[in-house]
């Protein structure tokens, strides 16, 4: 069972106490020791006793904790492989269906791979090439362990190389992560990253040969704290030492020595993880990438989709702005284009595999018109529009102008949002009581707020009231496209 430290001050206090009690016995016998530093040093030492003795285990307790086999992997695999073939079947000929097969053709051979990949990864300067050099030299590496290093993390003004350091890594069964030093917030964000992904990492504490003792005992604890307990410290190329001798004629002979790296517990966890859990390395890595090809197949079917559902929101945003223009009310009831967007819902549905009725699909327009409503954007773009508007010559019109323009607006936010909607989704909604409500608002709000800026409404407008307005008005609209313009 793992067991969480929830009370950081009575730990401290036991800690000290117990620090206190070996200062006690131990007085009479130590010297030359600055108080206050003691009084440090043992604090830290009481900490990382009762730390060590209560902290979660390793990164092989994490391995365990995850439920992955063969029949997950192979599941994982199906999975991608069955939005391929939606994407086939829908774009017989699309360009991505040969790279995206020969993906899943891979995927099944990396179920019997032998080789296991390892990341090397953290910021600049903080011994990723040494450590390797080091655990090559002093470590007989099974010919079935790689070690790899990556491009150097947290570089400033290129947050592309980032993106691609992990895509790298996406690629490794196991991550060692260097740090010299207490975890940056951007190096701990990275961490918490690769444990979202699923990514088997141990925290290196490397370079702790630079620290003094009572400084590096409080950082690794502070690192153990932070990352549950998965941190070695490592000195890959130590700090010369001067070495001094006394002759016995009463001469002094001094001299530069170089300390052996100290990476004997890396070594032991790392030889622990590989051994003990590389089967499951090696499906949790290719588990992992049958996510990332899922979502790059859905990315493209979502595409393909995408393009197909335009040109059907266009076509209803200004059916609805005819029927608002045509019939002019003091306020725009959204509620009143239902059966327009109901059409939309339906034929939106069938690009994207969503199946309805007429009635479900009357459901889903007017649930969506009623959130409309509550979330004040119909009142919103009304006035947007308005104001847009307010300096055009066709006085006697604008009121219809306003009420069509907007109800187009509505329309194609309605559509927008349903096509976000609809790519998030795995299954089929069976009814329109299926829809999830909550995360339908979210993205009402979402896309509202990208189509608010005030250079697309003014295009939007433009286009609106040329298709609103009689050609014999066309002079007149000079003033609107001057005033949006």
């Amino acid at each position: 069972m793992v067991v969480k430290l929830q009370r950081p001050i009575l730990v401290g206090g036991l800690g000290l106490s117990f620090s206190l009690w070996m200062l006690d016995s131990w007085h009479d016998s130590i010297v030359q020791v600055g108080e206050f530093g003691l009084l440090s040093a043992l604090a830290v030492g009481g900490g990382l006793w009762l730390f060590q003795k209560n902290r979660p285990k390793d990164s092989l307790d994490q391995l365990n904790s995850m439920l992955v086999n063969r029949a997950t992997v192979e599941s994982a695999i199906a999975k991608a492989e069955v939005v391929i073939n939606q994407l086939a079947e829908e774009v017989e000929s699309h360009s991505a269906l040969e790279t995206l097969r020969e993906k899943v053709a891979q995927l099944l051979l990396e179920l019997d791979r032998q080789e296991i990949k390892v990341a090397v990864t953290g910021g600049k300067s903080v011994g990723k090439s040494t450590l390797i050099q080091v655990l090559k030299q002093n470590i007989e590496t099974p010919n079935w362990v790689s070690l790899a290093e990556t491009a150097p993390l947290f570089t400033e003004g290129n947050k592309n190389s980032d993106a691609a350091v992990f895509a790298e890594i996406a690629k490794s069964d196991f991550v060692l992560f260097l740090t010299n030093g207490d975890l940056t917030d951007s190096e701990f964000q990275t961490l918490q990253q690769l444990k979202a992904a699923n990514h088997s990492t141990t925290l290196v504490f490397n370079k702790q040969d630079q620290y003094l003792a009572d400084e590096r005992a409080s950082i690794l604890l502070s690192l153990k704290q932070r990352m549950q307990g998965n941190v070695v410290a490592t000195a890959a190329s130590p700090i010369p030492i001067k070495v001094r001798k006394h002759e016995a004629d009463g001469s002094v002979q001094e001299w530069m020595e170089q300390p052996a790296p100290d990476i004997q517990q890396l070594t032991q966890q790392l030889g622990e993880v590989l051994l003990q859990q590389r089967q499951r390395l090696i499906w949790v890595t290719t588990m992992r990438k049958a996510g990332l090809l899922k979502a790059e197949a859905k990315n493209w079917l979502n595409e393909t989709r995408c393009d197909r559902a335009t040109p059907i929101i266009e076509q209803y945003q200004w059916i609805a702005a005819a029927a608002a223009f045509a019939n002019p009310v003091p306020a725009l009831d959204i509620l009143a284009t239902a059966a327009i967007n109901a059409q939309m819902v339906m034929d939106l549905g069938n690009v994207y595999q969503q199946k309805f009725s007429l009635e479900q699909a009357q459901t889903v327009a007017v649930t969506m018109g009623s959130l409309m409503l509550k979330l004040g954007l119909v009142e919103l773009s009304t006035k947007a529009i308005g104001t847009v508007l307010k300096s055009n010559a066709v006085t006697f019109v604008a009121g219809g102008v306003v009420q069509g323009v907007s109800a187009a607006y509505l329309t194609r936010v309605a559509g927008l949002s349903l096509v976000e909607y609809f790519q998030q989704q795995e299954i089929a909604i069976s009814s329109g009581t299926g829809l999830n409500l909550e995360n339908l608002r979210q993205t009402l709000q979402k896309v509202f707020q990208q189509n608010q800026q005030i250079g697309f409404l003014q295009g939007f407008v433009k286009q609106g009231v040329k298709r609103l307005l009689p050609d014999v008005q066309q002079l007149e609209v000079v003033g609107v496209e001057n005033a949006v313009g």
